[in-house]
């Protein structure tokens, strides 16, 4: 009896080619088998693998939104062997996916109903963004929609032309900022609208309410560390705060092992968790 190889990548073609940042690349990706697509579907927060044939593959998020149908999209950041060859491809390009893979945000269980706010520092918005674009495509089944959105530098800030249109968006309070210095204009600031200050201490200003409301939290560990006090201090609570750890996955099967503490395996039980779970971690998750 034939049994279907769960390495085995599905072939993508990339669509669409965005470079948001100098390092920082979005691909839309669409099916190059029909049956493929047919067959898949996603939601928020889960990722796969990304393969450049000859160099090995990259996990990251599905950075688009479950809502939008026939298509896929990933942006990575250029740090080693394979986003390096994948970074070089362009439009026409053929490379590998396997997914979905992990768990996902409770959107109908736990968000609909509520009011959300997300909170993100560079790089980060990308597992985030699927999230948003999953209730924002869905606009009415929530109340409050609250984007705190920072970077070191304007250079570095991804996604700038969806930025905008949030900012547009009378359903939306976006608050962008930018570290002290960030909006200088060798990194191609030429005028700057937004925050200048910390992601913790703008949320701190933020005025936004977190009683009976919900957080999506994803950045750098030392942004996380700062913006979880100050989420509770607004009156989130740790079972509404959520984040990912998809940067701890390795194969995505929970096979090789390196992505577990004890029966915990990130690839299988997360990478979405709240941080009333996160607690319950060593501390190097």
């Amino acid at each position: 009896m034939h049994e279907e190889n769960i390495y085995m990548p599905m072939l993508m073609k990339i669509v669409e080619a965005t470079d948001e940042t100098p390092d920082v690349r979005t691909y839309k990706l669409t099916f190059q088998k029909p049956e493929d697509q047919a067959k898949f579907s996603f939601q928020a927060g889960q990722f796969g693998l990304y393969s450049a044939f000859g160099a090995g593959e990259s996990t990251f998020c599905i950075a688009s939104s479950p809502t939008r149908k026939d298509y896929i999209e990933c942006t990575f950041r250029l740090t080693g062997k394979v986003t390096t060859v994948l970074n070089d491809m362009n439009v026409g390009d053929i490379i590998g996916f396997r997914g979905p893979y992990g768990n996902t945000f409770p959107i109908e269980e736990k968000f609909k109903g509520k009011s959300i706010a997300f909170i993100a520092g560079g790089i980060a918005l990308p597992p985030v963004r699927s999230v948003i674009w999953n209730v924002l495509d869905l606009r009415d089944q929530f109340k409050d929609v609250n984007i705190v959105y920072g970077a070191r530098t304007y250079q570095d800030l991804v996604y700038k032309h969806e930025l905008k249109e949030w900012k547009e968006r009378k359903d939306v309070n976006l608050i962008t900022t930018l570290d002290p210095g960030g909006d200088k204009p060798e990194f191609g600031c030429t005028a700057w609208d937004g925050k200048i200050g910390f992601v913790p201490t703008i949320l701190k200003e933020s005025g936004i309410k977190g009683a009976g409301a919900v957080a999506v939290l994803c950045g750098p560990p030392i942004m996380i560390k700062l913006s979880l006090p100050v989420l509770l201090e607004l009156g989130f609570t740790p079972e509404n705060i959520y984040t990912t750890l998809e940067n701890k996955m390795k194969c995505g099967l929970g096979k090789c092992g390196r992505c577990n503490v004890g029966n915990f395996y990130v690839c299988k039980h997360g990478p979405v968790i709240t941080f009333a779970d996160l607690a319950k971690l060593p501390d190097e998750y």
